[in-house]
């Protein structure tokens, strides 16, 4: 038995954006619920509204208002994350996965799950053709040490953020990957960034589709499906 998963996962396909804030609100919604017994473990995948998804960190910034008004401007719901580092920007050319689970000793593995789950998908999207790793990227948005990046002619580019929320009993398990029309979040990005004043390489930005053509979120939800199935029952 895999020790970071547990051997059954309801899965729900979330059919549409119920909002920005209302995504990430349902996630902790999810999250209780789990906790409490009132659902099994689940797995939840959706395609979000064009978000951007502020840090905590962010919203101390002094500048932070003005850069809420930059997403605006580009079409990009702002809203506030619990779980997660620097601002992140997603459309529904990506795919969120939320993994609810619970857990005795919910701390026990925290940073142990982002390595498993940077395997994982890094496993999904090697299965559809994309040269993908684990690491950080010089320079990337929203760094973080088991981002998992796609090799390509003009370097690397990150494709999967993750972020996790720990709570007594029970964790969230939050991944964004970024699969088709990279450009709308890069411009967003770069507008964000600039206005929260805080430096990253535009050339980080990118989709699975710029390293791949032709690869479509319903292939990459179908390669992480079948990456969970290897693991795990699911229903």
């Amino acid at each position: 038995m895999n020790r970071f998963l547990a051997p059954r996962l309801a899965v729900h396909r979330q059919v549409e954006s119920l909002g920005a804030e209302a995504d990430l609100n349902r996630g902790l919604d999810l999250l209780a619920d789990v906790k409490a017994g009132r659902l099994p473990a689940t797995l939840r995948l959706y395609r979000p509204e064009p978000t951007v998804a502020f840090g905590q960190r962010d919203t101390r910034l002094p500048r932070f208002a003005e850069a809420r008004e930059a997403s605006l401007a580009r079409g990009f719901v702002p809203a506030v994350r619990r779980a997660g580092g620097r601002a992140a920007a997603y459309h529904q050319g990506t795919l969120v996965v939320d993994h609810i689970q619970p857990q005795e000793d919910s701390i026990a593995d925290a940073k142990a799950r982002f390595g498993f789950f940077g395997g994982l998908f890094t496993d999904a999207l090697r299965s559809l053709g994309v040269d993908a790793g684990v690491g950080e990227i010089p320079g990337e948005y929203c760094p973080g040490e088991f981002s998992v990046f796609g090799r390509g002619a003009a370097g690397r580019l990150k494709l999967v953020g993750t972020a996790q929320r720990v709570v007594a009993g029970a964790w969230l398990f939050s991944s964004v990957i970024v699969v088709e029309n990279s450009a709308p979040i890069r411009e967003v990005l770069v507008d964000t960034y600039a206005a929260l004043g805080l430096d990253w390489d535009p050339r980080t930005a990118g989709a699975a589709e710029d390293l791949v053509p032709g690869t479509t979120v319903d292939a990459v939800e179908a390669a992480v499906l079948a990456a969970y199935g290897s693991h795990v029952q699911l229903a």
